[in-house]
């Protein structure tokens, strides 16, 4: 018998907290728990960690750099299906036209 499935599942965090050098207090190594924990919970719902996290961080800097007032629509089992659905998807991307930049490469 082995642990492997839960040796991989934690993988991630035991080797990146070697690599992170964040983590020599306590308030870092908590918060990178509870992020851990958001980009996990966010992966079994099958949602988008970067699309979801930009929709997060855009909210806050909306309201003045505080948690949205609406908290609802980030929380996986609270969203409705159209929000959900919205975030699986990959984050759109802000990259030029392929066009522009092998214009930009030529000259």
């Amino acid at each position: 018998m082995d642990n492997n499935l839960g040796e991989n599942a934690i993988r991630g965090p035991v080797t990146g907290r070697k690599s992170y050098y964040g983590s020599g207090s306590i308030w870092s190594a908590e918060l990178a728990a509870a992020l851990f924990s958001i980009t996990q919970t966010l992966g079994v719902w099958d949602i988008n960690q970067r699309h979801w996290l930009m929709a997060y961080l855009t909210a806050c800097a909306e309201n003045a750099g505080k948690a949205p007032q609406d908290i609802n629509s980030f929380i996986p089992w609270l969203m409705d299906e159209t929000r959900r659905a919205e975030l699986t998807r990959p984050y759109p991307s802000q990259a030029p036209p392929a066009n522009s930049v092998q214009t930009h490469l030529n000259s």
